[in-house]
């Protein structure tokens, strides 16, 4: 078994009590307002390569799927033509691989590492340093409403319904600042997550912060190449299945100096199905 310990990044609750809140985008520091209300502390985690393993590791286990597709799309600078093309394909992937009938992308963020830049706008998304997962049911539950039309949204969120991101490396391998996911057998629901607060400029949304559980098992695949993605499950509506599995970016210690800054693109996405 090939694995690395990396220092992962876990919640910490605000000191007064309060319910945790962060801005997507930080506010001015002459401003003097926070990013956030909460803290965070460093654990020491091993985490599997899986690569040669993916089999093992699907939607409805571990709430993570591997899979190898190359993308027609390859520039990936252009907001409009990612929609244009590289939105589509990616649908049929979804569709594919997820057996849904119906797939709606609502957002992407494309992300550069830039050692030594500390702004984080969204023009210059940087890979996230901490363990998280992207929704909560009532978010979820929000976005089906915000991004469909108001006849088609109350039966759609009456049967199964996803969010699920697509995560493909661009321009080079993903050997510098990867993915770990948590496999979500290894979690507990009821103890490991707590609704945070997720200021946009317009609106709150609400994702999950994750207390560290010495339980929680890591997986990545090293290297991995623009011809491969990810399926990252952030919310499933029917029980007896993974959930949603927790994820961050992490400093591989064993990336070689001279390999490129990570540069990824994930799609945001509500996937519906018949049943």
């Amino acid at each position: 078994m090939s694995t690395v310990t990396a220092t992962l990044s876990y919640f910490t609750p605000p000191t007064d009590g309060s319910r945790p809140w962060q801005y997507i985008t930080p506010p001015d520091p002459k401003s003097g307002l926070p990013a956030s209300n909460f803290g965070s502390e460093n654990h020491q985690a091993e985490i599997e390569n899986i690569r040669g393993k993916e089999d093992s590791y699907s939607l409805d286990t571990s709430g993570f799927q591997f899979h190898k597709r190359e993308a027609r799309h390859k520039a990936f600078n252009d907001v409009a033509a990612i929609e244009r093309e590289y939105y589509p394909e990616s649908i049929e992937f979804i569709k594919e691989y997820t057996g849904a009938n119906k797939v709606v992308i609502f957002d992407h963020t494309v992300r550069r590492r830039r050692p030594g830049d500390t702004e984080n706008t969204p023009q210059k998304r940087q890979p996230v340093p901490r363990v998280h997962v992207d929704q909560t049911k009532a978010s979820a539950t929000a976005r089906v409403h915000r991004h469909l039309p108001g006849d088609e949204a109350p039966s759609l969120v009456k049967r199964r319904f996803q969010i699920i991101n697509l995560w493909r490396p661009i321009k080079n391998p993903a050997i510098d600042w990867p993915l770990a996911f948590c496999d979500y057998r290894s979690v507990d629901p009821n103890k490991d997550f707590v609704p945070t607060t997720h200021k946009y400029p317009d609106y709150d949304g609400e994702t999950m912060a994750v207390k560290f559980n010495p339980s929680h098992r890591w997986k990545y695949i090293k290297g991995m190449t623009p011809d491969e993605f990810v399926l990252i499950k952030c919310f499933d509506s029917k029980e007896g299945v993974a959930a949603f599995v927790p994820h961050t970016g992490f400093e591989d210690p064993s990336t070689p100096p001279d390999a490129p800054p990570r540069e990824s693109i994930e799609l945001r996405a509500l996937v519906f199905y018949d049943e």
